[in-house]
């Protein structure tokens, strides 16, 4: 029987390299449909709010108030009875907690912060969904003007388009060739398109947190997608696929162990904001795996057979 499982799992296996290694050009479908729905989800949200995310206060603007506070609490609750005061507005409300004790309230509101009318309604709708008195607590208030929200992101994507300029130009200046540096750049783009995708379609809203993840994410797509084509590209001994595997075994497990640290970051962190970045740098991982593995792999290997075609040696 062990002999006979054994038999059906190599054989399962032998089925699925074959898949893999004879089957790249239908297989590059996969990578293609999920930068296809990313971009179709990103388009959409541009044209339903006119923005490419969804903006928390600290890229948006508005109000942050910080309350001590040492019970559980519901924030759902806590947010629907401040929310029915500001329909019009967005509210959040996160715990804050220190060695796994709640010990406050932040409240997050898109409001005017120069309206004292605004401020004090929304000192008062957290006195009463918390059942304090503020003014006998020492709480903090935070005030983030629109002009200065809206200058951070501005800035934010222009750091965020910088890095993944010069990223692109070393990876043309490194491999000198025209194909295989686009397949990198292409396959980063991917990444970061899919994961920008998935967070809206989650609801999160991106603070200034979120878009410094999207810049670890650039450094995380490209190491494997340059790992695989230098191998491929720059090695010579064994054929294009036995290069091709050689650099799966690595590059995945530099992948897995990259995965399994951010899902044990976030399931033992406190913080909304590390939180926020891992929750990104997961999504944008297991695009990758796809993007690297199936969509640059496929497209190298045209290349490489193109060249060969032409007599010329990879």
């Amino acid at each position: 029987m062990e002999q006979k499982s054994a038999e059906q799992k190599k054989s399962v296996k032998q089925s699925l390299f074959e898949i893999y290694d004879r089957k790249y050009k239908l297989l590059l479908v996969i990578p293609f449909l999920m930068l296809f729905l990313g971009l179709a989800q990103i388009g959409y949200q541009v044209h339903k709010t006119g923005e490419l995310i969804k903006k928390d206060v600290s890229l948006k603007g508005g109000v942050v108030v910080t309350v001590p506070y040492g019970k559980d609490a519901s924030v759902s609750l806590i947010e629907s009875q401040i929310s029915s005061r500001f329909p019009d507005n967005d509210i959040a409300v996160r715990v804050l907690r220190s060695a796994g004790a709640v010990v406050g309230i932040l409240v997050e509101a898109d409001i005017d912060g120069n309206d004292n009318l605004q401020v004090r309604n929304l000192l008062s709708a957290i006195e009463s969904s918390l059942n304090t008195d503020l003014s006998k607590a020492d709480y903090g208030i935070e005030i983030i003007g629109s002009s200065l929200g809206e200058s951070f992101f501005r800035e934010s994507l222009i750091a965020l388009a910088i890095a993944f300029l010069f990223m692109g130009l070393v990876v043309f200046i490194y491999f000198r060739t025209l194909v295989p540096s686009a397949a990198v750049i292409l396959a980063a783009f991917s990444d970061m398109v899919v994961a920008l995708a998935v967070i809206n379609l989650l609801g999160i809203k991106i603070g200034t947190a979120g878009i410094a993840a999207f810049l670890m994410l650039i450094g995380y797509s490209v190491d494997t997608d340059i790992l695989l084509t230098v191998r491929v590209l720059k090695r010579k001994e064994g054929t294009v696929m036995d290069r091709i595997i050689s650099s799966i075994k690595t590059g995945m497990t530099m992948t897995i162990i990259a995965i399994i640290s951010t899902i044990v970051a976030l399931a033992v962190t406190q913080s909304e904001v590390i939180r926020q970045i891992m929750l990104i740098l997961l999504i944008g991982l297991i695009a990758d795996i796809f993007n690297t593995w199936i969509q640059n792999v496929g497209l190298l290997r045209l290349y490489v057979e193109s060249k060969a075609k032409k007599g010329i040696q990879i």
